[in-house]
């Protein structure tokens, strides 16, 4: 949550950091600023605006900042509400502040600070860290850099952070724990010096595309001083240090809409490409993923897997656990991470612990994969960003290959998560021989084929778009799926409320009578998951028993089934398909009605209230 981006060079800074703003708007959306060194007054300049990125780019319309070095960020509130007071970057004489993150005792620096003179001009916890920085600077004479650690040290919470100083323009310094930060080399490598360079820092690789592919990931504790011709960084000890570059192998265009009229719609049309990418990308071959390591006999004897995920990925997961259970016939627990470390889980050594992530910075899953960690587990990781804090925490790790996931609301990333987990289920049935290898075979080939299938799929978009326009006038809905539709039910009612703002709720469809079919109306419509296979029949009697009362039903069904017309006011068709990949395919006509249903209704899909991409606060 929340957008860093900074420049130093010799380029005009602003159209750099509102270009990386708007790449990272995703991230947060209630307000946006930016700070700039201006070199003819030789002074600090800070533009800031509540509301998306669009309200800043005209106030800076109005009144220009030039300069080659600044900071910019965009705000997802937490302390303070959405104004723009409570904007960042956050002033303090003569020093700049943007910080992502939570500062947990920031009440009591805050009064400490007053108590010395202090005037506070905004309600965020954020700008205690300006103030802080300003009075080491002053009382003890010392740089930027050294006023940033000895203000570290007083800090208890979460953080990235960059700072910049009129008094030393040319320099941008930056802190991080426990919450992405990088690097991004636009000249100079770390440690090397170059007469004529640039350098940029971010919170977010993909707010760098246009502007560089080689970047340094900050670890925890790291402090840097970038300018544009160096990159200094040091450790949480002082001591200096040199921290690995990547190259980021996503295109500027992978990020752009291509024509499409919002991110959403088109990340759900790029998931053919990104479910082929990502088979190919574990390493399928032959009934294996590329992943070793793993124990299985003290697994299969006294150990579980745990799979930890939030939001979305917790709804993979818990498809992962049918799957796994089914197919490798091994222990599986789900947790909610934001739960899981406080409830004292019981952990061994002989547990694998799956951390499910889209960004790989989700705060609360990050902190329950390093308890579990701590506690003995071995850990492995299915994240979509190379390089991103999860993965470097993790024993292991399987990536899908969704390419840039710009929507808040996630689709392709939840289908792919969906072909690593049923390649791991596979991969898992074939070592403990709990899967024939015939069985596992048509598995694969079933896989590979989903690429096609949803693709076909895609092309009922505006009969889809159809169904939503019935339904517009609708402010509840509930959502049924039994066995591994269950999840699939749990994901659509989440896409339809978070974008469209009515209210939806999953529940396994065997549930329904034990309370809430006391909801059920003609006002309200039940979306219900009646594919072909185990459970059909009870699915249709659920259908029944909702028709009884007036309720209206959409039904997602297998292409061929007769029946069901009989019993569902409109039917959405897929393509029949092996049970194992039914929540695959079940999930595209459920996104793509979101979508519509939220188009229709004129909500902002891409950026919905309240929320932001990447959850990197707990």
């Amino acid at each position: 949550m929340c957008g860093i981006i900074g420049y130093t060079g010799t380029r005009d800074v602003t159209p750099i950091l509102l270009d990386g703003l708007r790449r990272l708007e995703y991230r947060g959306y209630d307000s946006a600023g930016i700070a700039v060194y201006d070199p003819t007054a030789q002074h600090l300049r800070v533009a800031r605006r509540e509301g998306k990125i669009s309200g800043l780019e005209q106030l800076l319309e109005d009144s220009p900042l030039k300069g080659s070095v600044g900071i910019g960020h965009t705000r997802w509130a937490t302390h303070g509400r959405p104004s723009d007071d409570n904007a960042h970057p956050h002033r303090a004489g003569h020093v700049a502040v943007v910080h992502n993150g939570i500062i947990e005792n920031y009440q009591q620096l805050r009064s400490e600070l007053q108590g010395k003179g202090a005037s506070f001009g905004s309600e965020t916890d954020s700008e205690v860290i300006a103030h802080l920085l300003e009075a080491e600077m002053k009382e003890s004479g010392c740089d930027l850099l050294e006023a940033l650690g000895k203000a570290l040290g007083r800090l208890h919470g979460t953080w990235a952070m960059a700072a910049i100083s009129d008094q030393q323009p040319g320099e941008i310094v930056v802190a991080r724990h426990n919450a992405p930060l990088l690097i991004g080399l636009g000249g100079p490598g770390v440690g090397e010096e170059s007469p004529a360079a640039e350098n940029y820092v971010a919170s977010d690789a993909g707010a760098l595309l246009a502007y560089t592919r080689t970047v340094v990931d900050l670890e925890d504790g790291d402090i840097a001083r970038v300018r544009a011709d160096s990159v200094e960084i040091f450790d949480a000890s002082g001591e200096p240090v040199r921290r690995p570059r990547r190259r980021i192998e996503w295109s500027p265009i992978a990020a752009e809409r291509q024509g499409f009229k919002h991110y959403m719609l088109k990340e759900i049309h790029e998931q053919p490409r990104a479910i082929a990418d990502t088979v190919v990308g574990c390493g399928f071959a032959d009934g294996a993923v590329a992943f070793d390591g793993l124990d299985l006999g003290a697994l299969r004897e006294r150990g579980r897997l745990i799979l930890l995920g939030c939001g979305t990925s917790w709804h993979a997961a818990l498809t992962g656990k049918y799957l796994i259970e089914r197919l490798a016939r091994l222990r599986v627990e789900v947790d909610l991470a934001s739960e899981f470390r406080y409830r004292d889980p019981i952990i061994t050594k002989d547990d694998l612990v799956i951390a499910i992530s889209q960004s790989g910075e989700t705060a609360d899953t990050l902190a329950a994969l390093k308890e579990a960690k701590a506690r003995g587990a071995r850990s492995l990781a299915i994240c979509n960003v190379i390089g991103s804090t999860i993965t470097r925490v993790a024993d292991q790790v399987l990536y899908t290959r969704a390419g840039p996931e710009i929507s808040v609301a996630s689709t392709k990333a939840f289908t792919t998560q969906l072909a690593v987990l049923t390649l791991l289920a596979v991969h898992l049935g074939r070592l403990t021989g709990s899967l024939e290898e015939s069985r596992a075979a048509a598995l694969v080939d079933g896989l590979r084929d989903l690429p096609r299938q949803v693709d076909n799929l895609l092309a009922q978009g505006a009969a889809i778009r159809t169904v939503a326009r019935r339904y517009l006038q609708a402010r509840d809905c509930i959502f049924l799926g039994r066995g591994l539709g269950f999840p699939v039910a749990l994901e659509g009612a989440l896409k339809l409320k978070e974008i469209s703002y009515v209210h939806a709720e999953g529940y396994a469809s065997g549930e329904m009578k034990h309370g809430p079919i006391a909801l059920i109306d003609e006002q309200v419509p039940v979306i219900v998951l009646a594919l072909q296979g185990p459970g059909y029949q009870k699915v249709v009697s659920n259908l029944e028993e909702v028709r009884a009362r007036g309720g209206r039903i959409i039904a997602v069904a297998t292409m061929g089934d007769q029946a069901i017309a009989d019993v569902a006011d409109d039917v959405l068709l897929v393509p029949a398909v092996a049970e194992e990949l039914q929540p695959i395919v079940s999930s595209v006509p459920l996104q793509l009605l979101a979508y519509h249903f939220a188009d229709l209704k004129g909500t902002d899909v891409d950026q919905p209230r309240n929320l932001a991409k990447s959850v990197t606060v707990e």
